[in-house]
């Protein structure tokens, strides 16, 4: 797939669209979609993925790019071709930095299904050839603070191991009444629901629902209840995103 370059800004949420993968994997994703036919500069693509336990990924290639791996409920082996194998349990984040080329392997652990986000990040044109790399985070190694009204999780950004050649922030929201998100100048992102309900700049927002953001305004997150949701922004390169399957030349 040749990613649109063309950008579309909708002002009110979108429903994520389910992928089935060919290894029987499920996903939600959020982008790109029919709705939201492009990437996001820099980032590639964003999905949930629900692997059931005789499913997954076997050893396949990857190179480009950036995976961000966090994961929500259930236990995901990974292994590649650096010699890691790690399994990252809930609350536990990976990273990897594909570069010029790496191999690796995606299953549930412990015989039981497993949810997770899975986020690619492009990277910059200098940066394609750079030597692949790992790096991992248990869930007491990534911050968490009561901020303003939510309690946030970085995943990516101040305080957090994980971290990326391309400038981002990645924050685990949960919202029990209003709490509002911006990034900073020139940067673009968005929010993705995990659970619960409200409303994200007074239209409806749930669990499965996205809604990309490209300038810098205030964005405002209400609910009745508990609202969970993932923010991600970053800056972006300029240049064109071209996938090609598990690459992104």
């Amino acid at each position: 797939m040749d990613a649109n370059e063309s950008q579309s800004d909708p002002s009110t949420p979108l429903s994520g669209e389910l992928v089935r993968h060919g290894t029987g994997v499920n996903s939600n994703r959020a982008f790109p979609t029919n709705s939201y036919p492009s990437s996001l500069d820099p980032f590639v693509l964003f999905e949930q993925f629900y692997i059931d336990p005789d499913t997954g990924f076997p050893m396949h290639p990857h190179r480009g790019f950036e995976i961000v791996s966090y994961m929500l409920d259930g236990g995901m082996d990974h292994e590649d071709s650096l010699g890691v194998s790690n399994t990252a349990s809930e609350g536990d984040a990976m990273r990897i930095t594909t570069g010029r080329g790496i191999r690796h392997s995606e299953f549930p652990a412990d015989g039981r299904g497993c949810t997770g986000l899975q986020l690619w990040v492009n990277l910059p044109r200098a940066e394609k050839d750079v030597e692949p790399d790992y790096v991992d985070a248990t869930a007491d190694q990534l911050p968490t603070e009561e901020r303003d009204g939510a309690t946030v999780t970085t995943v990516v950004g101040d305080g957090s191991p994980i971290d990326l050649l391309t400038p981002m922030e990645y924050l685990d929201v949960v919202v029990t009444d209003s709490w509002t998100w911006s990034m900073p100048d020139g940067w673009a992102g968005f929010l993705y629901g995990i659970e619960g309900e409200g409303t994200v700049d007074g239209a409806a927002f749930a669990g499965g629902d996205v809604l990309p953001v490209t300038d810098a305004r205030p964005v405002e997150l209400q609910t009745d209840g508990t609202l969970r949701v993932v923010v991600i922004s970053g800056r972006p390169h300029g240049e064109p995103i071209r996938q090609r399957g598990p690459f992104v030349l």
